[in-house]
């Protein structure tokens, strides 16, 4: 099992880290080249900067049994139909019950923004955000584990 990250705008990337040391999991970050990334654990993979470049390698890298972090509904969406986790950096593990609302509220908020419609403000991330991630990963990793012993 490894732990693919959606890279570019990710939060996380140090509890991803962590946690998958503590774990012994294989971690690849993926990002266009207009982002500069550095660990010392993962493995940094770099992309060209074409719309959906970084989406189409970590869908293509995953297999059944991995685990995506992404912010991307479409590319939870597209890998959780492969049988491989999907978590958002915010906590919300993805499934096959949640995916399809998120998939509408997106589609919902594009058109009002399009309409020039306030959707509400993003908050700033806070501490308490880190550690609703960091446990729901611990759940999904455990989760996945689970299945491989299956």
């Amino acid at each position: 099992m490894k732990i693919l990250v959606d890279a570019d705008a990710c939060p996380v990337r140090n509890i991803i880290e962590d946690l998958a040391q503590q774990y012994n999991l294989e971690v690849i970050m993926v990002s266009n080249h207009h982002h500069e990334l550095k660990s010392s654990y993962a493995r940094v993979l770099t992309v060209d900067s074409y719309s959906q470049s970084v989406d189409i390698a970590i869908a293509n890298l995953a297999s059944t049994g991995d685990i995506v972090v992404t912010q991307d509904y479409g590319l939870a969406s597209l890998v959780l139909e492969k049988g491989i986790g999907a978590i958002h950096p915010g906590g919300i593990i993805y499934t096959r019950e949640n995916i399809e609302g998120l998939l509408i509220q997106r589609y919902i908020n594009q058109k009002a923004r399009e309409a020039r419609i306030k959707t509400g403000r993003n908050r700033k991330r806070n501490i308490k955000d880190d550690i609703r991630f960091r446990q729901a990963l611990i759940k999904l990793i455990e989760i996945m584990l689970g299945k491989q012993g299956n």
